[in-house]
């Protein structure tokens, strides 16, 4: 069970050090009147935008894959 638990919570740093990468996540702080607040903004368009990125990208490869196992298979039949 702790290990599961260890596991989750370095996935969900993972993510979180992954999106303040790639812009998904912004941080500010704001000081006033000695109460110091900070605000976590999510810009899903980014990360729509990121998405759809990776899926074209492993669409890709999979065409590619595809391209060089049909030569393969090809030569194997002939």
């Amino acid at each position: 069970m702790k290990t599961l638990l260890f596991v989750v919570v370095l996935l969900l740093i993972a993510v979180a050090v992954l999106g303040f990468y790639r812009g998904w996540f912004h941080l500010s702080t704001n000081s006033t009147d000695q109460q110091p607040s900070a605000t976590v903004t999510v810009d899903k368009d980014k990360i729509r935008e990121d998405e759809q990125r990776a899926k074209e990208a492993v669409q890709g490869i999979g065409h590619q894959v595809k391209e060089t196992t049909g030569d393969l298979t090809d030569k194997d039949k002939q």
